[in-house]
C-alpha cells in the first residue's frame, strides 16, 4: 500500500469517524432554530464523548461477556464501514472489500450485537428495545435491499466504487425515475435504521417510547461512549451514502490537490443538506405510534419496488 493509498483511507474514514458527532450536534442545532430554541453548541457531541470517556463503566451482575464486548464491537462495525464509503474519492483501496451489500451485512451485525446487549441485562426496557428494534429492522432491511438491486441493475454492480464512478459518467441518471424514488426510500431507511422520527425519537429517556435508547440504557460511561459514538458514525455513514450514491458530482476521480478541495467542500455542502433534511423532518412530524410503524416502512418498500421495476423497464 503506498502512501497515496493510506491518504485516501485516512482522509475518507476520518472525515466520516471525526465528523460524526459535528454532524449529530448539527441536527440537534438546526431542530432547536426551527423550533424557536437556542439549543445545545454544535461541538456537545465532542464535550458529551469526552465526559463519557472519564467515566467509569458499570455492569449488571446479571451480565455476560455479550454486555461487554458490545460496544466495541459496534464501534468497530462503524469505523470498518466508514472506510469503506467512497465520500472524497471515486477510487478506494478497499474497493474490494466495498460491497454494497457486505456493507449493509455489517451494519446488521451491529443490530444483533445492540440487540443481544438489550437482552443480556435482563431488564423489561431492554427486552421491549430488542423487540421493536427486529421488528423495524425486518421491515427496513427489504427496502434497503431493493434499492440496492435498483443500483446494481443501473449500474452493472454492487461494488460502490462503481456504483459511484457509473453515477459520475452518467450525471443524467440523477434525473431517472428509478433513482428518483430509491433515493427517498433510502432516506425512510435512513431514518428508520438510525432511530429517528418519526420512527424513533433519540432523545427519548426512560418512557415506554424509545426504542434504540432503551437497549442501551443499562451502559454508562466509556461503553456508552463508544456506542454513543458508533452511533453517529451510523447516521453519518446513511447521510454520506445518501449523497454520494445519488449525488455524486464533485467527487475527486483523481488524486490531486485541487480535486481533493473541491471534493471536501461539495460533500461538506451535501452533507449540509441532508442535515437541514433530516432536522425539517423531525421539526415537522410528530413519532409514529409503534403499530403505526409498518405503514410507514410500507411506503419505503412500494418505492424500492417501484424503483426496481422502473430500472428495467424505463
Amino acid at each position: 500500500m503506498n502512501a497515496s493509498s493510506v491518504i485516501v483511507i485516512v482522509l475518507q474514514g476520518g472525515l466520516l469517524v471525526l465528523g460524526a458527532p459535528l454532524v449529530r450536534g448539527a441536527i440537534k442545532k438546526i431542530k432547536a432554530r426551527l423550533q424557536n430554541r437556542v439549543g445545545p453548541p454544535l461541538l456537545q457531541g465532542y464535550y458529551d464523548l469526552v465526559k463519557l470517556f472519564q467515566k467509569e463503566s458499570m455492569a449488571s451482575v446479571h451480565s455476560s461477556f455479550i454486555f461487554q464486548m458490545t460496544p466495541l464491537v459496534v464501534f468497530g462495525v462503524s469505523v470498518t464501514v466508514a472506510l469503506l464509503v467512497p465520500v472524497l474519492f471515486s477510487f478506494s483501496p478497499f474497493a474490494s472489500f466495498g460491497d454494497i451489500i457486505f456493507i449493509v451485512y455489517l451494519l446488521g451485525l451491529s443490530v444483533f450485537f445492540l440487540v443481544l446487549a438489550g437482552l443480556d441485562t435482563g431488564s423489561a426496557f431492554g427486552g421491549m428495545g430488542s423487540a421493536r428494534e427486529m421488528m423495524i429492522y425486518s421491515l427496513s432491511e427489504p427496502a434497503m435491499m431493493l434499492v440496492i438491486f435498483t443500483l446494481a441493475v443501473a449500474n452493472g454492480t454492487t461494488q460502490l466504487t462503481g456504483i459511484v464512478s457509473g453515477a459520475i459518467s452518467e450525471p443524467q441518471a440523477i434525473f431517472l425515475i428509478s433513482n428518483v424514488f430509491a433515493f427517498f426510500a433510502f432516506f425512510i431507511v435512513a431514518l428508520a435504521e438510525n432511530a429517528r422520527i418519526p420512527v424513533d425519537n433519540p432523545a427519548t429517556h426512560l418512557e415506554l417510547t424509545m426504542v434504540h435508547e432503551a437497549m442501551i440504557l443499562e451502559y454508562s460511561g466509556r461503553q456508552l461512549a463508544f456506542i454513543e459514538w458508533a452511533s453517529a458514525i451510523k447516521l453519518t455513514v446513511f447521510l454520506a451514502l445518501l449523497v454520494t450514491v445519488f449525488f455524486p458530482f464533485g467527487i475527486a476521480t483523481e488524486f490531486a490537490g485541487p480535486a481533493i478541495i473541491l471534493a471536501f467542500v461539495l460533500f461538506a455542502v451535501k452533507i449540509g443538506f441532508a442535515i437541514v433534511a433530516i432536522a425539517f423532518v423531525e421539526s415537522t412530524i410528530a413519532k409514529l405510534r409503534l403499530f403505526r410503524l409498518p405503514d410507514f416502512l410500507g411506503i419505503a418498500v412500494v418505492l424500492s419496488v417501484i424503483a426496481l421495476f422502473s430500472s428495467f423497464f424505463l
